[in-house]
């Protein structure tokens, strides 16, 4: 039997965190939770984590500078912003995705976390990240 995929979700909502848990376990994958950026380096260091789902909008922390802080730990694994790109003016700084948060289906999150897993990986070199008509649609 194939090890589950390890998929850090973080998210100051705590509802909105129970949901998207729910959906990945019944999915296949293991989750680890954490409300806030502290909380989610303490599990990414503890942790071997083959993907990460931040919440872009949270105190303390913003998504981006967990990003970029758990980069920092290890580059290697994926990482996904999930939130608003009219606020965000398209940047994702060094997350490897961008998914809106308020329009993206449960359908098209699992698919791209089911890529993202599997890659494991940063972003080729000399290949634009994925911000896309179909990742980071306005509402």
């Amino acid at each position: 039997m194939r090890p589950k995929k390890v998929i850090l979700c973080v998210d100051d909502n705590e509802q909105d965190l129970s949901v998207l848990k729910f959906m990945l376990v019944t999915n296949g994958y293991r989750v680890l939770a954490a409300t806030n950026g502290q909380e989610a380096i303490a599990l990414f260091a503890d942790n071997q984590v083959d993907l990460v789902l931040s919440d872009h909008a949270m105190p303390q922390m913003s998504g981006d500078q967990l990003v970029l802080k758990l980069k920092q730990i290890a580059s290697h694994v994926p990482m996904v912003i999930l939130g608003d790109p009219q606020k965000m003016n398209g940047q994702i700084h060094g997350a490897d995705a961008l998914l809106a948060k308020k329009t993206c289906s449960p359908q098209e999150l699992l698919e791209r976390v089911k890529i993202m897993s599997a890659r494991k990986r940063g972003p080729r070199k000399g290949v634009s990240r994925l911000v896309g008509a179909e990742l980071a649609v306005a509402s």
